[in-house]
């Protein structure tokens, strides 16, 4: 099993040296570590060029020339990857040393998955918390209990370089709620496996994390949502689907509308038009 490390990274040279010797600490070493620089302005650069030079044979570094979106920094280093199989790992978080070698034992007894995560810990301003029950993680066909919010990590995936081919890869349309996106195309085609293990640390709280960053997140969920309208998919997912972009679009609107922004009649007019259609589908046996 070749598998190549992913780590998107744009401006954080400080925290690049936590994520990249969490790899390098594997007790099953990857094939390659492939890392995008999506152009950044600060001192990273010469942290990953010491990286590189010190590490030849292992790290590899692209470089955008200009800033792109996490979304094209992951795709990049994908489609550079000569590994079979796709671990992502983002550039605040960092894996326990047996993160690579857990994960690859589980598809090995589970050959049929494409795709699995494991479990992980939260750091929120340097303190460990509990995640709520909504947040645990979960396996199978999750596509239903996914549409709510993002139920797979980035960094505690493991994915089969075939999904690409299947399904595409990362949206660079979106500038937040990517993840979110890609594993709403993966899971409604496929079952996602579960290492019920803490094999990940997590780290939030910060100032540059994009949930920081945009108002009105939902607005790429829905979008999200959207693509799978017309999907040949079972009633209850795509009751589920209805519910959910109803559920989002009324938040957006009322933001809105206490922005007095123009877009509130747009959503006004989404939410009685999946309204409709959530009504004919409940109509059916």
């Amino acid at each position: 099993m070749k598998i190549s490390v992913v780590v998107p990274v744009y401006n954080r040279p400080e925290k690049v040296h936590r994520v990249i010797n969490s790899v390098l600490g594997q007790t099953s070493p990857p094939e390659e570590i492939l890392i995008t620089d999506d152009g950044s302005t600060d001192e990273t650069p010469d942290v990953l060029q010491e990286y590189s030079q010190r590490y030849p044979n292992k790290i590899r570094v692209i470089t955008h020339e200009q800033n792109r979106g996490v979304s094209a920094a992951r795709n990049t280093a994908i489609r550079n990857a000569v590994g079979d199989w796709i671990a992502l790992l983002d550039s605040d978080d960092e894996w326990l040393p047996e993160k690579l070698e857990r994960q690859a034992k589980f598809h090995v007894k589970h050959p049929g998955l494409l795709i699995s995560q494991c479990n992980e810990i939260w750091i929120r301003n340097g303190k460990r918390v509990n995640k709520k029950d909504i947040h645990q993680k979960q396996g199978g066909h999750i596509f239903k209990e996914s549409l709510k919010l993002c139920l797979v990590s980035p960094s505690a995936a493991m994915i089969h370089h075939s999904i690409f081919e299947d399904i595409g890869y990362f949206d660079e349309s979106m500038p937040a709620c990517e993840d979110y996106d890609f594993w709403l195309r993966v899971l409604v085609k496929h079952p996602i496996g579960l290492l019920n293990e803490n094999l990940l640390r997590r780290y939030g709280g910060h100032a540059d994390q994009l949930s920081a960053k945009y108002w009105g997140m939902d607005r790429w969920r829905v979008q999200a949502m959207e693509k799978h309208l017309d999907a040949d998919i079972p009633l209850d997912w795509k009751k589920a689907l209805y519910e959910e972009l109803i559920a989002k679009l009324k938040v957006l609107y009322q933001g809105a509308e206490k922005r007095a922004k123009p877009e509130a009649e747009k959503y006004r007019r989404k939410i009685e038009n999946y309204q409709s259609s959530l009504g004919e589908l409940n109509t059916v046996d």
